[in-house]
Formats: structure tokens, C-alpha cells, sequence
């Protein structure tokens, strides 16, 4: 939450300054203590789980792949 946009919105609805930076304070700080920064990702662990994504599609994919050439194989020696 932005707090100078929130302290902004007071000040533009014609609430005084200090009350307004008061407010302001006082729904950031709320803000903060309601959500768990535990639970919110970054860019950086957003990246990892990519990284890991895409490995296990490789390996899939590769394992895939040779098993279906080795089915190929298997029917084409009993033809």
C-alpha cells in the first residue's frame, strides 16, 4: 500500500494534514501486520520454481520420448 497516495486522498478530501498522515500511518501499519510476508513470493523464488518447472517438463518429456522409441523398436522386431 502506498502511503503517500492513501496520505494524498485524505489531504484531497480536505482532511487536515496531521490527521491525514495519521490515518495514513495507521493503514499501512495495518496493512503490514495483516498480511504474512511469509506467504508472498519474489521475483527471485518465483524464478526457482520456473527453473524447477521446466526441468521436470524436460525429464518428462525426455523419458517420454524414449519410451516411445522403444516401443517403436519392440513392434517393429515382432513385424
Amino acid at each position: 500500500m502506498d502511503q503517500i497516495a492513501v496520505y494524498g486522498v485524505f489531504r484531497d478530501a480536505g482532511i487536515e494534514e496531521e490527521k491525514a498522515k495519521a490515518i495514513a500511518s495507521t493503514l499501512r501499519r495495518e496493512f503490514e501486520q495483516s498480511i504474512d510476508m511469509k506467504q508472498l513470493a519474489t521475483k527471485a523464488d518465483l524464478q526457482v520454481e520456473i527453473e524447477k518447472a521446466k526441468s521436470e517438463i524436460i525429464k518428462w518429456n525426455v523419458g517420454t520420448i524414449l519410451a516411445v522409441a522403444a516401443l517403436a523398436t519392440a513392434i517393429a522386431r515382432l513385424l
